[in-house]
């Protein structure tokens, strides 16, 4: 009997599943990990696999090398965060659930699980938004993430998960979010994290789970799709950002952008008062600057709230695996591709932190406040991972004061005593005094491991800082764009000021030519030669053409009353939706009700560049044309001698340059604006004819109109 409780108690402090305000469960389960007193754990992290029908190479590649790779690195979890599946055609123009595709994710999957020797429960992956794309219910027929996908086969049906990896010395708690669409959207409007207000309640119970209830301290690592600059705030205004700062977490990983976009997709946040109103919309730089030359130890001050997010590569095209370890509360990461192979050595130093990488404000506050036990700081750490035995493994620091890097010191490094370390974990001793220094790229660390087949391997070059100081390095334009805007608070700044500037272009020059009679013309301009009255000429000459400018007027109302287009929305080419700037409104599946503004700000990929790209170039050709023709008829007003009543209407021998220029700027938009429409056509199985309403046509009309219009003086 006594064995009996036994075995149950051990059954409930393994695995405990707990409700949710929304009903739903979430999970709590600990697991007791190998290791000594100061033993490091590891985790490994893939995202956006985006197996397809149409590329089989990523699922072969993936199966070929990740199964072996997993082997011999051992790590205690792995983390797939999203996009598993890719959901388009062979075009890439449609977007929704392919069977197929989530069939070969599975037979992968158990394929690489049974190669690696890891139980199936340490696996995680979450949904991405390719792997959201028409889906119109959780649950659902085509929801093949429920059915398929290893959360969905090990019962883990919450948005948030959690697991709790526990050492004899700390806990480190690893919380899973499922941010996707409730309704998901077919592409190109589904793009961004939408967490409500009941995730967010959940995420902050799950990251709260042990804060009365472990002696230990505990590290806290948040994992899901969308970076924080593609996550929608809640219905309530609460964000992501907002619970991550609240529990200090040491990281938050995604995926979603690729390294198309940059290898440096990487930010720190940091709540603090001091930060202008513009700064929550933008961050300029990735890192947050968080301290001055003095620092208050005092047990009064609150503590620091500031949190790093890693976005990482993709498998997709870049073959990318990251692997993530905590050291005593330090976290450190290395990002590797398999685009050249397998890889047989892989080395990952976790003290002394990069200094580009690590939370500065708690790093610096430590080491001045003596906060830790200086005998983290006794050893220089290192991971080094190998199918093959190690031979030596060594430690060198350079100082790069003079300009160039000089070996200042060099150790060998030895494996860890305790065969409980899991036999990958290297240290050497060190006095971390001589390298105390203001700045936080004077030292630098490499480890080289050689294996008994004599292979030499390096790892990358890291700066580092005793004292907690932070390398500062800037993203570049793309990277900004993608990392440092909050685009989901400005998709309505953008949208209005778009249309505030194309109505002010149509009516102010309308009500200088009605209310104070200041009439623009073009011997005005010929006299004046102002930059000012130039441009009030030429948008007034438009204005001279009611039905043209009356017609601009209309079709700007028009994109804000009323849909854009309409289109089916889902896989299944059943239920129709139609598209205005606030989102989709849609059927609800008993047809009893609408949803309104699904896919807000996602639609913004459509309407900002429809607004930008191809109504505001319109505008400003069709006023150049109307400019055009107004110098032509004073051309032929001075060149026949005659008045504007005798003006031969059929000579047109003057050659137009201007005019043959404009037309193929008109051509060009209309280019522009029929490869949307086909995208939008083959993305929601749409009727060019029936279903584009005004957005389709009206644009083509309106120039066709105004070269008619402009043809003669």
């Amino acid at each position: 009997m006594n064995l009996l409780l036994l075995v149950i108690l051990c059954f409930i402090s393994f695995y405990t599943p707990t409700t949710a305000g929304n009903g739903s469960k979430t999970e709590e389960r600990v697991i007791q990990t190998k290791g000594a007193h100061d033993s490091v754990l590891w985790v490994v992290q893939f995202s956006d696999l985006h197996f397809s029908v149409h590329h089989p190479d990523r699922a072969i590649d993936f199966h070929d090398l990740v199964g072996p790779a997993l082997s011999f690195i051992n790590p205690s979890l792995v983390l797939i965060t999203g996009d598993l599946t890719d959901g388009k055609s062979k075009d890439l123009l449609t977007m929704k659930q392919n069977e197929d595709e989530w069939m070969e994710y599975k037979t992968v999957m158990d394929s690489v699980i049974q190669r690696s020797g890891i139980d199936k429960n340490l696996f995680f992956d979450l949904r991405g938004n390719h792997d959201n794309f028409g889906v119109p219910d959780v649950g659902g027929s085509f929801d093949f993430f429920s059915k398929l996908s290893i959360n969905g086969q090990l019962g883990r049906t919450g948005s948030v998960n959690s697991v709790t990896l526990e050492t004899p010395e700390r806990k480190h708690l690893f919380v899973g979010l499922d941010t996707t669409m409730l309704t998901g959207l077919r592409g190109p409007t589904n793009l961004f994290g939408h967490p409500t207000d009941q995730l967010l309640s959940d995420l902050d119970l799950e990251l709260s789970r042990w804060d009365s209830q472990s002696e230990k301290p505990v590290t806290k690592i948040a994992f899901g799709h969308f970076p924080l600059s593609f996550s929608a705030p809640s219905g309530s205004g609460r964000t992501l950002e907002d619970v991550f700062l609240k529990h200090s977490i040491s990281a938050y990983l995604c995926g979603h952008l690729h390294i198309k976009f940059g290898k440096n997709l990487k930010r720190h946040h940091l709540l603090g008062n001091q930060f202008l109103p513009f700064q929550k919309l933008f961050q300029t730089n990735m890192h947050r600057s968080s301290f001055g030359s003095t620092v208050n130890c005092s047990s009064e001050v609150p503590p620091i709230q500031e949190f790093w997010e890693w976005e990482m590569g993709d498998w997709r095209w870049n073959r990318a695996m990251r692997i993530l370890a905590i050291d005593r509360g330090h976290v450190s990461f290395v990002d590797l591709n398999f685009k050249s192979g397998a890889k047989d050595v892989i080395i990952l130093p976790t003290f002394p932190l990069d200094s580009r990488f690590m939370l500065t404000s708690l790093s610096h506050h430590n080491y001045e406040c003596r906060n830790v036990a200086l005998s983290s700081y006794e050893t220089i750490r290192s991971l080094v991972f190998s199918d093959s035995p190690m031979v030596s493994v060594m430690a060198r620091v350079y100082d790069l004061q003079s300009g160039s890097l000089v070996l200042v010191a060099e150790a060998k490094m030895n494996k860890h005593a305790d065969e409980a370390s899991r036999e990958s974990l290297y240290v050497a001793p060190w006095n971390y005094k001589a390298y105390e220094d203001a700045s936080p790229d004077r030292y630098w660390l490499q480890i080289e491991a050689k294996d008994n087949m004599g292979r030499s391997t390096l790892s990358e070059l890291r700066p580092f800082s005793i004292n907690g100081h932070n390398f500062e390095f800037s993203w570049s334009w793309k990277e900004f764009l993608v990392m440092g805007c909050q685009w989901a608070a400005l998709y309505f700044p953008l949208f209005w000021s778009a249309l505030y500037a194309m109505f002010f272009i149509l009516l102010l020059p309308k009500a200088l030519l009605v209310f104070p009679k200041k009439i623009y013309t073009y011997k005005n301009f010929l006299t004046n030669k102002g930059l000012i009255s130039g441009v009030l000429w030429i948008l007034q000459e438009l204005c001279r053409v009611h039905t043209l400018w009356f017609s601009w007027v209309g079709y700007l109302f028009y994109l804000i009353l009323f849909p854009w287009f309409m289109g089916y929305i889902f896989t299944e080419a059943k239920r129709k939706g139609y598209m205005t700037f606030r989102g989709w409104v849609i059927e609800t599946s008993d047809r009893k009700g609408q949803h309104e503004y699904v896919g807000f700000p996602d639609i913004m990929v459509v309407v900002l560049p429809h607004l930008l790209f191809v109504v505001l170039p319109a505008i400003l050709v069709t006023s150049a044309l109307t400019a055009e023709r107004a110098i032509y008829r004073e051309h032929m007003l001075e060149s026949s001698g005659k008045k504007k009543d005798d003006i031969d209407l059929n000579s047109r021998r003057c050659n137009r340059r201007t005019r043959k220029l404009l037309f193929v700027v008109c051509l060009v938009i209309c280019m522009k604006h029929f490869m949307n429409c086909r995208t939008l056509t083959k993305a929601y199985d749409m009727n060019p004819v029936l279903h584009f309403l005004g957005y389709g046509v009206s644009i083509p009309l309106l120039l066709a109109y105004a070269i008619g219009k402009t043809r003669s003086a």
